[in-house]
């Protein structure tokens, strides 16, 4: 029989924590399967997880955390996903209580990580910006945008598998993902500990990646919500410009011409995009339609 639960762990050089946390999830959940991703580790990694009692899946070289989240989903056999970082943030004893919120009918279940967690001030304010504007693009109250701890429905977190990046950025995209399809959200309450061994995130490479991550937010959503108020504000600016120097110098400026060009390339792109948006998430509807 294959298990109800599949614990898949990302991990590249985790050789230190690995051994642990693939014991307590063990000790916790006997039944369940728990698959490691070795993601190009050189540190022994796989071996010490493989030693512990994880099914290892091994990357020849690093192809990024998503891809590792890729590759676990595909090889997990379970019908519901616990994905978790395998440096020890993660508590597995919070992993029950995402199972029991996943049993009330939601299809995703993404533990929240409470005041006091360990992260950096920069971090902190970064997720909190993500929140809020994931927030105003779905209309519902997003709680943590970005964290890698989440019980899932295999069945339906694998409809996305194409849209994820291989980068860091896979839980903000599979949360956009469920709620532009219509699937159902929750949250649980978590503490993340401080990490064991040295952190993977780079602050120059994931600066970009936030800006990064704030527009793509946009386009998997509702990218008609983030262009429409950037060409409102553009034409805004080419009418007051245009006001001054109509009273003052009587004519109408190059600058008034720019911004309401501006303005309408601007909400144009925008509902191009909306069209994309809602062709690709029709095509994976089709696509699970046809596997029912």
């Amino acid at each position: 029989m294959k298990p109800q639960v599949s614990v898949v762990l990302p991990a590249r050089n985790e050789s230190a924590p690995i051994r642990d946390v693939v014991m307590r999830i063990r000790a916790l959940l006997p039944e369940a399967e728990i698959i490691v991703v070795d993601d190009g580790s050189n540190d022994g990694t796989g071996e010490a997880a493989a030693k512990a009692g994880a099914r290892v899946v091994r990357h020849p070289y690093s192809r990024g955390n998503g891809a590792a989240v890729k590759g676990g989903a595909r090889a997990a056999t379970g019908e519901v996903i616990v994905f978790m970082d395998a440096d020890g943030q993660h508590d597995p004893a919070d992993i029950p209580a995402l199972l029991t919120r996943l049993d009330e009918g939601y299809d995703m279940v993404v533990g929240a990580r409470q005041a006091g967690s360990q992260a950096s001030l920069g971090r902190g304010i970064a997720n909190r910006v993500y929140n809020r504007l994931a927030s105003y693009m779905t209309g519902e109250k997003i709680e943590d945008l970005t964290s890698g701890f989440r019980a899932v429905r295999a069945e339906k977190f694998r409809e996305f598998l194409y849209l994820l990046p291989n980068g860091f950025s896979y839980p903000t995209t599979s949360t956009m993902a469920f709620f532009r399809a219509g699937y159902s959200v929750a949250y649980e309450p978590i503490h993340a500990a401080r990490r064991i061994g040295k952190s993977h995130i780079r602050p120059l490479q994931d600066g970009i990646r936030f800006l990064l991550i704030i527009f793509k937010i946009g386009t998997l959503y509702s990218p008609l919500k983030l262009f429409a108020p950037v060409a409102a504000g553009m034409f805004l600016l080419g009418s007051l410009w245009y006001l001054h120097t109509f009273m003052n110098y009587g004519r109408f400026t190059n600058m008034s011409a720019l911004l309401f060009t501006g303005s309408v390339v601007v909400f144009m792109m925008g509902l191009i995009s909306e069209q994309i948006t809602a062709l690709m998430y029709k095509d994976a509807g089709t696509k699970d339609a046809r596997e029912k």
